[in-house]
């Protein structure tokens, strides 16, 4: 098996604020639908821990300085098996 090179959450963040940067585009933004799709690996991993919509809305308030309706977390989550195309990591 051979060692693939690896990127945490913040180097992706900054490779693509990078690539962005030089190609002249600006700040990517997500509607609300977006972004719970892509926390829905950890809106699942906060479920299975207790935590219900309120709570997970209002850790992302706190991270990101905008509110969020939990309601949206059940109207935007995509279900583990149709996530990532479908295909298992």
């Amino acid at each position: 098996m051979t060692d693939q090179t690896t990127f945490s959450l913040d180097e992706a963040i900054k490779a693509q604020r990078s690539l962005r940067q030089a190609l002249g585009l600006g700040e990517e933004r997500f509607e609300v639908s977006e972004f719970v799709e892509m926390i829905s690996d950890e809106i699942e991993q906060m479920r299975d821990a207790g935590k219900t919509n309120d709570d997970i809305a209002a850790i992302v308030a706190d991270a990101t300085g905008q509110r969020m309706d939990p309601a949206d977390l059940d109207r935007h989550y995509i279900a583990p098996e149709d996530r990532h195309g479908g295909q298992d990591r």
